[in-house]
């Protein structure tokens, strides 16, 4: 039985991206373009028009930019994935993106065939993000709001023992099978305590519990 085939919009207001990313993941047998938009509010119509499962999503764009897209996106019932593409210059920007709820990102001269990957990751839920580059643009931002750290630190403490393992865990950008590895448990297991993370953290995904984490000074 073949793989089921990824669904992606392409959302830049550069055609020349638009066309390279197409030619890239063309060439993949499980994933398929199914659209490209100009801007965030071409973005958002595309979304509702192809139900796409990922959405390439540039951050600077007239109209609309790819954060206010991005937020409005995932308000939605079951948005797709989102992975922003950027420049790395763009620091505070990719920040508040990923704040908003994008799955990671993406530079934009990375390999094709680490771009392929990262999409195939971000629909099996795993991390795509380099930790490295992830504490670095965190830090921006918790450096600069202590009180951020206080509220982290303060919906962690909500968690067990366990759950909280398993957060640090996912805050050094660990997948799920290393996770299993490194806390002696099994890749469901792992799954089941994400899954509760998701509701007691009120996050909606892995980089917004990377981000709590980071948040408490904890990686």
């Amino acid at each position: 039985m073949s793989e089921p085939v990824i669904r992606i919009l392409i959302v830049d207001d550069d055609a020349l991206v638009r066309s390279g990313l197409s030619l890239i993941l063309g060439g993949a047998p499980d994933l398929k373009v199914v659209a490209q938009a100009g801007n965030g509010r071409e973005g958002l119509l595309a979304v509702a028009e192809h139900r796409p499962d990922v959405v390439l999503m540039d951050i600077r764009m007239p109209v609309m930019d790819g954060i206010e897209a991005t937020t409005q996106l995932l308000k939605r019932a079951e948005p797709p994935q989102v992975i922003v593409l950027t420049t790395f210059g763009a620091d505070d920007y990719v920040v508040r993106a990923l704040a908003a709820g994008a799955s990671g990102f993406l530079l934009k001269d990375t390999a094709p065939e680490d771009i392929v990957d990262a999409i195939r990751k971000v629909v099996a839920g795993e991390p795509m993000l380099s930790p490295a580059v992830t504490t670095s643009l965190i830090q921006q931002i918790t450096q600069q709001s202590p009180e951020r750290a206080h509220a982290a630190l303060d919906r962690l403490a909500l968690l067990t023992e366990r759950e909280h393992d398993v957060a640090v865990a996912v805050g050094q950008g660990l997948s799920n099978a290393e996770i299993a590895q490194e806390l002696f448990l099994s890749v469901p297991t792992v799954k089941a305590h994400i899954g509760r993370l998701f509701t007691k953290l009120g996050v909606e995904n892995r980089v917004q519990i990377a981000l709590c984490v980071h948040d408490a000074g904890l990686t």
